[in-house]
């Protein structure tokens, strides 16, 4: 097992203040001059932590702890399950399930998770998309409209409302949402995981775009950092990717308009992007999105411009990349150029955790990678004034 990652220390103690000397007065009986009195110069303040500062004092099994994001259930988790997320000192969580607890109970949970991780505070993350989709509810959560009514307000109107939504998280610590869902479904298709549940905000690109954008500009005026998701699209498959397998968009290319709605959300600001786990046998048929460098560094870090976090969907439970053995998931996502891998079991943790190490001491490159996605993460988390840390 690799080491425990140790408390990173991130910012020195501030100088205790210095005080400028008065001028000595002379004896009546000296015959020599008062001396000149010299000022003492003023403390110079610390240096603010940034996010090259605090990787660069990281060990390397802390830089991978970074990499992970890992379910907890959003209606309370035990002490020991906690203390496993400390122990790995886990970049990200994603509160799962459904709660009908509230803001209140809320914040005493993401409290307890902060607490329970050493070192950098945690990116708590949740999917409030609306409709089917909203795992926090109760008071200080009111019911939010899917993705499909969302579609039909105006895009000023829709980003003010996320706004308001986005401030009910902040509230409750919760600071990444993994929304909104970015992907089109053609009028009259049947499609298992977006258009069956109204996750999708039109059936156009265009309308898409328009209303993806401003549900994340409305996060991010509440300092909630939103996530662009399936990319490049789940919404032309035929069976959802977390109960079956196999699953293969057989339309999108590397040009196609529906990659219009995730150029869209990015060019808000600092989004996160989600990849999907199909395959799309037009741009790489060997390999899912999450696993594949042609989708994730070819297709949206170059041809999209996109040099912020990616996250992959779930990576834990979700039957489409079943046949991987856990480890290597995390491994093949990285290597294939993402940052943030999920997964929603926590029984999961140690087998990434270890592949990731593991590969990263073997090979130098993927070193390099797993710093890189260390970088960006820290970054997301300097943005949100998260550097500090907590211990």
């Amino acid at each position: 097992m690799p080491p425990e990652p140790p408390a990173t220390p991130l910012a020195s103690a501030s100088p205790a203040p210095t005080t400028v000397s008065t001028t000595p007065i002379a004896s009546p009986t000296s015959t020599r001059p008062a001396p000149t009195p010299t000022p003492t110069p003023h403390p110079t303040a610390t240096p603010r932590p940034t996010a090259g500062s605090v990787l660069a004092r990281m060990p390397l099994a802390a830089r991978v702890g970074q990499l992970l994001m890992v379910g907890v259930p959003a209606a309370g988790s035990s002490d020991a399950a906690l203390r496993q997320l400390g122990r790995y000192r886990v970049g990200g969580v994603i509160l799962t399930g459904r709660s009908h607890a509230g803001t209140a109970a809320t914040a005493a949970l993401t409290a307890r998770v902060r607490a329970a991780v050493p070192g950098l505070p945690v990116l708590i993350a949740t999917d409030q998309e609306g409709g089917a989709v909203q795992v926090l509810k109760g008071p200080g959560f009111p019911l939010m409209p899917s993705a499909r009514s969302q579609g039909r307000l105006s895009p000023a109107e829709l980003r003010a409302r996320a706004r308001d939504w986005g401030g009910q998280l902040h509230a409750a610590g919760v600071r990444v949402d993994l929304a909104p869902v970015a992907d089109t479904v053609p009028a009259g298709a049947a499609n298992p995981p977006i258009g069956a549940f109204g996750r999708q905000y039109g059936s156009d690109p265009a309308t898409v775009a328009a209303h993806a954008a401003a549900f994340a500009a409305g996060l991010a005026d509440a300092g909630v950092i939103p996530t662009a998701k399936h990319f490049p699209g789940l919404g032309r498959v035929s069976e959802n990717t977390d109960v079956s397998s196999g699953v293969t968009d057989r339309v999108t290319t590397r040009t196609d308009a529906y990659l219009g709605p995730f150029r869209a959300v990015i060019r808000t600001g600092h989004p996160f992007v989600m990849m999907s786990s199909a395959v799309y046998s037009r741009i790489d048929p060997t390999r899912p999105a999450a696993f594949s460098p042609t989708v994730i560094t070819g297709l949206l870090r170059h041809d999209l411009g996109f040099d912020g976090v990616v996250v992959s969907d779930d990576l834990g439970a979700a039957r489409q990349v079943s046949a991987v053995p856990t480890g290597e998931r995390a491994v093949r996502f990285v290597a294939a150029g993402g940052d943030l891998v999920l997964t929603v079991s926590p029984a999961t943790l140690p087998a990434m955790f270890a592949a990731l190490y593991d590969r990263a001491v073997r090979d130098s490159a993927f070193r390099a990678q797993v710093d890189r996605s260390a970088q960006r993460i820290l970054l997301a988390k300097q943005r949100l004034g998260l550097v500090a840390g907590n211990g």
